[in-house]
């Protein structure tokens, strides 16, 4: 998705903040490649030293659902009985499972 006025397709941008924490959506930037794209995000999100590593995905690779399929899109899975450990026997000093 190219910009009229050149300024570059856009990117979303991902930051995490520290080392194991799952990377959260910062905002965009426009780019003409990867790496301007990864430089762009490093100069505009992580101005303060937030963040140890960053992801940036252009726009058009993001598929996404839509609001109005939610219903049906994310109804529950009753009938797989393997989703739901109800049938399990737990091992005696078994933690943490």
């Amino acid at each position: 998705m190219s910009n009229t006025d050149h300024q570059g397709d856009v990117w979303e941008v991902f930051i995490q903040s520290k080392p194991g924490l799952p990377h959260k959506h910062a905002g965009s930037v426009h780019a003409t490649d990867k790496e301007m794209a990864l430089q762009n995000a490093r100069d505009m999100y992580t101005r303060r030293q937030e963040g140890t590593c960053i992801w940036v995905v252009p726009l058009q690779a993001i598929v996404s659902s839509m609001p109005e399929d939610s219903e049906s899109f994310f109804e529950p899975s009753d009938d797989k009985i393997y989703r739901h450990p109800t049938h399990y026997i737990m091992p005696e000093g078994a933690k943490n499972i």
